[in-house]
């Protein structure tokens, strides 16, 4: 469903599942899962008391990983937090700029495998 607002009035439009499905069939899977994954990180509590772990050095029972908290440290670096973000993992604004050159060069190649723009 999308909504506006056009002189003072509220119209709702709701999107044809169709026109969904088309864009999702277009574009590459790794771009949404980049893209997603940005807003997952985005979205995420840094400061939550307990948190998921996909880690499979953790799953093991190993203590260190190089890895650990490169989320959370992301998360806290979209929020402004700076020298949390540094204290939790140096790291984070590389992974950023690794994940937005991804997504730079996919838009790129998308745009001239359909010849968009």
């Amino acid at each position: 469903m999308e909504a506006f607002l056009i002189n003072g009035i509220f119209f709702v439009h709701q999107v044809n599942m169709k026109v969904i499905t088309r864009w999702i069939s277009i574009l590459p899977l790794e771009l949404i899962f980049w893209i997603g994954s940005l807003v997952a990180i985005i979205l995420l509590d840094p400061h939550g008391g307990s948190h998921l772990s996909l880690c499979p050095l953790s799953q093991l029972g190993i203590d260190w990983c190089p890895g650990c908290g490169l989320g959370r440290s992301m998360s806290l670096l979209s929020k402004g937090e700076f020298q949390a973000s540094w204290e939790m993992h140096p790291l984070a604004l590389l992974a950023y700029a690794v994940i937005i050159s991804r997504i730079w060069q996919l838009i790129k190649n998308l745009k001239t495998t359909h010849n968009y723009g």
